[in-house]
């Protein structure tokens, strides 16, 4: 108890005879923290012009946000009369970011790869993309990580070297996506007839691209009691990048196959079921 009083003894005269000098340390650390995200912004506001991709200058941004608040953070040490300790950081910080470097790798290799991928990446923002299964759009570059929304609304964080080190499938680079669907006609259909019907149909709907990725329909498969047909067609990913709008065109599109087969006289059969009954 007794060391308790002395320690809070030596704080409270401490403070008495520099007060004046922690008010100024804490307000610069304050003001300095508040100036590194002012000078931030600016900075950021400046590098936009730069580069071309949103993404790069967000990254660029923390980056430069995160350097300021660390000579911010060693000035106020200085202040409060830590030389010896900032002298100690700047000279240990060799040694220091081998260490952390070689005891939290991942993180490391992350913040590397997210520097490469900041100045020569494989995607823009709202890009489709798809890495190790996960397909979403890209809505922010991080240090660490990259911030996907799935199609189905989900938030995923895939780390930066995952992003770099494996397959990335970019779904809206050229601003063309293809879907498809099969469709089953009945053995005697006129199969050429339902494929020209079915061409027009396409060459006639809004969203459909119809110039540099030409509709296509094949036969896909002579099934037990149908002839499936198979058809492609593309959508412009620079009108919209809403999963909404490409299923709601996916959609316009079957529903348009299926009327005009429909009106033409053509049947859309089930599987046929042959059940055989033997004499025991």
């Amino acid at each position: 108890m007794e060391k308790l009083n002395e320690k809070l003894t030596e704080a409270y005269t401490y403070f008495q005879e520099n007060w004046s000098v922690l008010v100024v340390a804490f307000s610069v650390l304050i003001i300095g923290i508040l100036l590194a995200n002012l000078i931030s912004k600016v900075l950021t506001k400046r590098i936009k012009t730069k580069v071309t991709s949103s993404l790069s200058e967000l990254f660029i941004a923390q980056i430069i946000r995160i350097i300021l608040k660390v000579i911010t953070f060693l000035f106020f040490l200085s202040l409060l009369g830590f030389n010896d300790i900032t002298t100690k950081i700047l000279a240990g910080a060799g040694i220091l970011t081998f260490v952390i470097g070689f005891a939290f790798k991942d993180i490391g290799e992350n913040f590397l790869a997210g520097i490469i991928l900041a100045f020569k990446s494989p995607f823009l923002e709202n890009d489709l993309i798809e890495s190790e299964g996960i397909v979403g759009y890209v809505k922010e570059l991080r240090i660490r990580e990259t911030l996907v929304k799935t199609t189905d609304g989900k938030d995923v964080f895939i780390p930066n070297s995952q992003i770099l080190k494996n397959p990335l499938i970019n779904y809206t680079l050229d601003g063309f996506l293809r879907y498809d669907f099969k469709l089953g006609l009945d053995y005697s259909s006129d199969v050429k007839k339902a494929i020209l019907l079915i061409l027009d149909t396409l060459q006639q709907l809004e969203g459909v691209v119809k110039v540099d990725k030409i509709p296509t329909v094949v036969i896909d498969e002579l099934a037990a009691s149908t002839i499936n047909l198979k058809i492609f067609f593309w959508i412009d990913t620079t009108k919209s990048s809403s999963k909404t709008y490409h299923m709601n065109i996916k959609n316009v599109v079957m529903q348009q196959v299926l009327f005009r087969l429909t009106e033409e006289g053509f049947e859309m059969p089930s599987d046929i079921v042959e059940i055989k009954q033997y004499k025991s």
